[in-house]
């Protein structure tokens, strides 16, 4: 035992006893000073108050043309050992980094789907990022657990889900969607995987998930990181406007559970990745009930469309979904990353994810009512992503969102009327939010040469369409398009055919950006007819 009279010498301190004194004078590095933290801060400011106004500058391409390695090649390999002043790292920033964005908050950023950054958002990361809170329990951050529960009752009714519907924040759909599979593994409670796990139970039958082939693939490697694996996803074949046919889900359920299998969850999908398709949610709802399935409701990107009341219906059904997902960073103005996650069997996730070790244990989290949103998901520490979500809800306001939305709509519809109405291209998919696919025809009369048809190009020995020429043709339109880095587009293939992808929903694009994007499509289709 050390008595309270030794003296010794540790590590720059004098320790007499148990009592330690701090030798040291100076006081301790610290951070940024204040003064060039708030100059640096007003400089941040105007550079982003520029480009959310004016977008990504006259000359500057939406898809940069850069080769792999590019950036890199121009930034030092290895960290500096003294610092850098912070003028010459937004000099790096501008010249080296910049140069080298994909420009999703762009007005003519149109592929996939969008993800505009509003200024309230990009606001409310800022304070965020500066408060520095950590939401996993809720004293670990009181303020940040009741505004992430609140603001996500203010989007379930805004989207009209019943009351009965839990939500949290998770980063995206596709780790949304995985949790709701774990969910429904934990549902079915007589499989014991929480205490027993899979791995050497041979009375274990095949777990098998189902939704449609036009479903996002993240359902597949959610199966495979559960250790279903990709035989375990049943893919049902879609309709004619690539909805899930509920007749054949019923089948394949009944196809296996004779063959010993063990149907554990349903995802259907309101607003699929490739054609924006809205499968009939109450019907699957139903075979769900019957056959005890879990049903996962895939909302990413067509949910936030209920919001204006005369969408409402695109959520038909989905009240009686055990669990939703709806991605505010797709088409709600806020930036990467936050998907809302609901569920109205919130006492499953708990059971599914909740473990509390010790040393986050305490008495006064021994409220019944108290939510530790940890218990929810399978991550402990927890960004306050609630905040932006917040400040772009209460800013614009549930009418402000519905108008912006309504926008986009109108905008799609007007551009789809257009196409119908064209010679040499063709819609691929009903347009039910502001997304369209469409593909034009290789051969037929440019415009402008009507005294020279231009030789059809795209017609098989047997007169159908030869696909691969379509293919060739959209690509070579779609890759001319972002070359030219005033639009970026994207691809798909619909029942084995290419399509087009044209996604309206920034803030700012306007009628004449589609216009535009659209001239300028239909200009290099007739270049390509043309063999220029």
């Amino acid at each position: 035992m050390i008595g309270t009279d030794l003296t010794y010498d540790h590590a720059g301190f004098t320790c007499t006893g148990d009592t330690i004194m701090d030798k040291t004078t100076s006081p301790p590095p610290g951070d940024m000073p204040p003064e060039e933290f708030r100059r640096a801060g007003h400089l941040l400011i105007d550079w982003i108050t520029d480009y959310l106004s004016t977008g990504p500058g006259e000359g500057v391409p939406i898809l940069p043309g850069l080769a792999p390695g590019d950036t890199a090649a121009r930034l030092p390999a290895s960290a500096p050992a003294t610092g850098v002043e912070f003028d010459r790292l937004f000099a790096d920033f501008r010249e080296i980094l910049y140069p080298g964005f994909t420009h999703w908050n762009s007005p003519r950023y149109m592929a996939y789907f969008p993800s505009s950054a509003s200024g309230p958002a990009v606001l409310g990361e800022l304070l965020a990022a500066a408060v520095s809170q950590n939401c996993m329990l809720w004293r670990t951050s009181p303020a940040g657990t009741e505004l992430e529960i609140r603001v996500l009752e203010w989007l379930r009714d805004m989207i009209g889900l019943p009351a009965s519907f839990f939500g949290h924040i998770v980063d995206t759909a596709s780790i949304s969607s995985m949790l709701a599979l774990a969910a429904a593994r934990e549902y079915h409670h007589d499989l014991a995987i929480r205490t027993r796990g899979m791995a050497g139970r041979p009375e274990l039958p095949q777990l098998t998930v189902y939704a449609s082939e036009e479903a996002h693939s993240s359902i597949e490697k959610g199966a495979i990181t559960l250790g279903f694996g990709v035989d375990g996803v049943r893919k049902i074949a879609t309709d004619e406007i690539y909805r899930m046919r509920p007749d054949l889900l019923r089948e394949a359920i009944e196809a296996d559970r004779a063959a010993g299998r063990h149907p554990l969850a349903v995802v259907a999908t309101v607003g699929t990745t490739s054609s924006t398709s809205i499968d009939p949610v109450p019907a699957i709802a139903r075979i769900c009930d019957e056959y005890g399935l879990w049903l996962h409701v895939d909302a990413a990107y067509g949910g936030v469309a209920a919001i204006v009341p005369e969408k409402r219906d695109v959520l038909a059904g989905c009240e009686r979904a055990d669990s939703f997902v709806v991605n505010p960073h797709k088409w709600l103005f806020t930036p990467m990353d936050c998907s809302t996650f609901f569920t109205r069997r919130p006492e499953v996730m708990r059971a599914a994810f909740s473990l509390v070790p010790e040393y986050l244990s305490s008495d006064r989290d021994a409220d019944p009512a108290l939510v530790n949103l940890m218990d929810y998901g399978i991550q402990l520490g927890r960004r306050f992503r609630s905040l932006k979500l917040w400040l772009v809800l209460a800013w614009f306001g549930s009418e402000g969102i519905a108008e912006r939305l309504r926008h986009h709509m109108a905008l799609a519809s007007e551009l789809a009327e257009r196409i119908e109405a064209q010679e040499g291209v063709e819609l691929m998919a009903p347009v039910n939010f502001a997304t369209l696919c469409f593909r034009f025809h290789p051969g037929g009369a440019a415009r402008g040469s009507e005294d020279e048809a231009v030789e059809e190009t795209a017609v098989g020995d047997a007169g159908e369409p030869d696909e691969e020429a379509y293919e060739t043709f959209n690509a070579a339109v779609m890759n001319r398009a972002n070359e030219s880095g005033e639009v970026f587009l994207s691809h798909t293939k619909l029942k084995g055919r290419y399509t087009l992808r044209l996604a309206i929903g920034h803030l700012r694009s306007s009628a004449e950006d589609v216009r535009a994007v659209w001239e300028l499509l239909t200009t290099l289709a007739d270049e390509l007819r043309r063999g220029q």
